[in-house]
């Protein structure tokens, strides 16, 4: 059973029919974090949860407000401010922390979910403050680089650290990137809370007849993102004889950008073009660098397809002996690795099943249950900040 929250103190108890809880939530529409995002709140909306998603960075996607718009009781509410690893001075982070402050208290909120974290360095809010460590700077050129951060990371990674100190409580979704948060930071590793996605079955999408009759190679995500090291896969893509598709986006609101030579592009897909692709249980590969998590390779065991992924922490937390691992940067090991499943039916099935049978742990419910025993910690503590002296 999940948890039930307390009225905050001071607040009179809800009349019937009334939000158990009213909470302001930070989401952007560029990766993950959206999707988080929306299955996070459609759950709480189920349990009496008040929400306001307060949308930092690009605006969504019609496909993205549409689903958005399809939880009942959702406020949804762009706000035009930017990211803090898209902001060119810290200025304009400071300007989205105060607009998101002023929203949160217009809204009359009892509790603030921070899924940027850096927004909690700038101002205080109106009510307590949780925040999700989904991923940030520091560590991603951990992964990515070696030696020191530049300027124009260092900053930011200073406003996630100040950010990190001042919440009152920090979530990270899988424990290899809590550990690596901590190490970088300095402080208590965040409380583990794993994400999780609603399966393709559960959203309505069904395997088309004879989909899988003719094996191919899939990914998804922010292709244009290094850390996401696609061009490994696209290395690979051009040593198979099978396709290899890729959806997402090629270029980013960072100016990053990626041109592929052997995958096939597909551009940017709704979450419903995305189910239909996996629903043909494709073998899916991620080559990825820095995952702190990959909800897109969640969604794909879910379908039950094939996983084949690169050999780092995260991956190995969550999927090892439910998938083939290779090392980041070996095209030509994940070029072997995808023909041999695409070659052999029964291990193409044995490892779908594995991986779905390991996606059931990983489901919307459970992490909402998680997310609400942090939110019920928090109201029932003292008013005081984490790190902040009385």
């Amino acid at each position: 059973m999940l948890p039930s929250l307390t009225v905050p103190a001071g607040r009179p108890a809800p009349h019937r029919g009334a939000p158990v809880l009213t909470l302001f939530m930070t989401i952007d529409a560029v990766g993950g974090v959206w999707q988080y995002g929306l299955d996070l709140a459609e759950d709480l909306t189920r349990r009496g949860v008040g929400i306001t998603l307060a949308v930092l960075g690009p605006e969504p996607s019609q496909d993205q407000f549409r689903a958005a718009r399809a939880i009942r009781g959702l406020d949804l509410c762009p706000l035009g401010a930017s990211l803090d690893w898209t902001a060119l001075t810290p200025a304009e982070v400071e300007a989205a922390a105060r607009i998101v402050a002023r929203e949160a208290e217009r809204a009359g909120a009892d509790l603030i979910h921070l899924n940027s974290p850096a927004l909690a360095a700038i101002t205080d809010f109106c009510a307590p403050v949780v925040a999700v460590a989904h991923s940030c700077v520091a560590t991603w050129w951990a992964a990515m680089r070696p030696g020191p951060l530049p300027p124009d990371l260092a900053w930011r990674a200073n406003l996630v650290a100040e950010g990190y100190r001042r919440v009152d409580a920090l979530l990270s979704p899988p424990r290899a990137f809590a550990e690596a948060t901590a190490a970088t930071y300095g402080i208590a590793p965040p409380r583990v809370v794993p994400n999780g996605r609603r399966s393709a079955a559960s959203r309505g999408h069904r395997t088309p007849v004879g989909a899988a009759a003719s094996p191919f190679a899939f990914t998804a995500g922010r292709l244009w993102d290094e850390g996401k090291n696609v061009r490994t896969l696209d290395r690979a893509a051009s040593r198979l004889r099978l396709p290899f598709l890729a959806a997402g986006p090629l270029k980013g609101p960072n100016a990053a950008q990626f041109s592929p030579e052997a995958l096939r592009p597909l551009g940017r897909l709704s979450d419903q073009d995305v189910a239909r692709w996996l629903a043909g249980a494709p073998i899916y590969a991620s080559a990825a660098r820095y995952e702190p998590f990959g909800l897109s390779v969640l969604e794909a065991a879910s379908a039950g397809c094939a996983l084949v992924l690169s050999d780092i922490p995260t991956f190995r937390e969550l999927w090892d002996e439910a998938a083939i691992f290779i090392a980041p940067d070996d095209d030509a090991g994940f070029a072997c690795a995808i023909e041999m499943v695409a070659a052999d039916p029964a291990i193409r099935a044995r490892l779908g099943a594995e991986a779905r049978t390991r996606a059931e742990a990983y489901t919307v419910e459970a992490m909402t249950a998680g997310v609400l025993d942090a939110y019920r910690t928090v109201l029932e503590a003292p008013p005081l900040r984490a790190g902040v002296p009385a």
